[in-house]
């Protein structure tokens, strides 16, 4: 470790840290030293004592800059990723309730999104990323329209983001070209916190020609892929029925699974996908983001088990707000564990150091970034949250994994780093103005949600 300045000494926490074999540990009484983005130490608290830092920051933001972090009674860990959703969706937070599928997205959803507009979509983002920020969330997983906006909203909020330009065959081909557009030119933006995707919507809005086509995209231009399938089994069963192969096996014969591929949902997989999924040419990862699944009362949950069993890594989501309510990762990560313990009858799978293995490396590897992120070690990226357990609700503390799994809140996280840059502090946050995006947003929201006109971006029909 270096004796000269360090931009950001975290100390006096408690770290969460992956051993060898990736199992979860906890170092008390530690410190984290960051030097130009990337974790350089996590050492002792009593080796950091007397080491300076001096945090590198904008001017504009030096009043507010805290090179040293006392986190004494707080729990650093590696900031949570939201491996699907929908950020701008958030402007639809509670619009479509106690509706079945094909009402939610024909009868509501994507008539309003019709009316989306670049500043619907830029107030939605800064909206959901505060969210996420406060919540504990550094990195997130977006596939939605007019991405050029998030990308705008993630440079400037300072988070890290992968993003793909959502289409559907009804678009024409401008709708693949758009997606590859927004890709190449955005990937590595941000000074490299942004990473891209192509984005089909999904098998039963996107030809098997345009799979195709956007498999082979991936593959020339080295570009991972990010698609809903088999998001619930009323969608395999239907897929069967009409074509006689599941989503899964429509991703297999379209090349999509000699992609690097992230799949969100899954619920619909079947045990006779697990075999194509045990063998693809690419990084296959699903994102599971159960509060929705419960909402839409969808009979099966993601099949994390027979996933895991066969190396496919599942990441936590949420999904969009206007299904999920909330972009809070933590409820995820609880609503992960309890729903797998009662799918599999079994209470040892899956326990909150597995749930908590989920949330970090495993959503890190979900989007293609378990080289950088996910894990507080030297030479990771420094995207750090800290999370305050001295509340009555996290008291006392018998297992500290189960705390943090079970007991533990969004609310509790104090404080959000990302390359190092203090996001959040004591839960003020520091690149986002919320109230000027809520008042904005409440004066464009009648014309985002009038449904008069009777137009929808796309027929759901599986």
């Amino acid at each position: 470790m270096s004796a000269s300045p360090a931009d950001l000494v975290v100390t006096g926490c408690t770290v969460l840290v992956h051993d060898e074999e990736e199992r979860i540990a906890f170092r008390e009484d530690a410190a984290i030293v960051v030097r130009d983005g990337v974790i350089e130490a996590v050492t002792t608290a009593a080796a950091a004592a007397d080491l300076a830092a001096a945090m590198r920051v904008p001017p504009r933001e030096r009043s507010r800059a805290w090179g040293r972090i006392e986190a004494r009674g707080q729990v650093a860990m590696p900031g949570l990723v939201n491996c699907h959703t929908h950020a701008p969706m958030v402007a639809l937070r509670g619009l479509a309730e106690d509706l079945p599928t094909e009402e939610w997205f024909n009868d509501v959803v994507w008539p309003v999104e019709s009316n989306l507009t670049e500043k619907d979509v830029e107030l939605g983002a800064r909206l959901a990323c505060a969210e996420m920020i406060r919540g504990g969330v550094t990195c997130f997983a977006d596939h939605y329209f007019h991405m050029d906006v998030v990308a705008d909203v993630v440079t400037e909020c300072g988070m890290r983001a992968h993003l793909g330009e959502a289409y559907f065959s009804s678009q024409g081909p401008q709708g693949r070209d758009r997606s590859l557009e927004f890709a190449l030119s955005h990937r590595g933006a941000a000074d490299g916190r942004i990473t891209t995707a192509l984005a089909p919507h999904a098998p039963y809005t996107v030809t098997d020609a345009d799979l195709t086509a956007t498999a082979e995209l991936a593959r020339a231009h080295g570009l991972p892929v990010h698609l809903h399938a088999a998001e619930n089994r009323d969608q395999t069963d239907t897929s069967l029925a009409r074509h006689g192969v599941t989503p899964i096996e429509v991703l297999d014969r379209t090349g999509l699974l000699d992609t690097d591929l992230l799949v969100a949902h899954g619920t619909g997989i079947i045990e006779r996908d697990l075999p194509l999924l045990a063998r693809t040419g690419g990084r296959t990862a699903v994102a599971t983001a159960p509060r929705g699944y419960l909402k839409f009362a969808w009979p099966d949950t993601t099949p994390v088990r027979a996933l895991r069993a066969i190396g496919v890594p599942v990441g936590l989501a949420t999904d969009g707000a206007a299904s999920n309510n909330s972009l809070d990762v933590w409820e995820s990560m609880a609503l992960t564990s309890l729903i797998q313990k009662s799918t599999e009858g079994d209470p040892r799978w899956l326990t909150s150091r597995q749930a908590l293995h989920h949330a970090t490396l495993q959503s890190a590897r979900a989007v293609g970034l378990g080289g950088s992120i996910g894990t507080l070690a030297p030479g990771r990226r420094a995207d750090i949250i800290l999370v305050d357990l001295t509340g009555p609700h996290t008291q006392p503390v018998h297992d500290l994994a189960a705390t943090l799994v079970h007991s533990a809140r969004a609310a509790d996280v104090r404080t959000t780093i990302v390359d190092g840059r203090v996001l959040m502090r004591d839960r003020e946050l520091l690149t986002l103005d919320v109230p000027a995006v809520v008042r904005e947003l409440g004066r464009r929201l009648p014309a985002l949600i009038d449904r008069s006109h009777g137009r929808r971006v796309q027929e759901y029909d599986t």
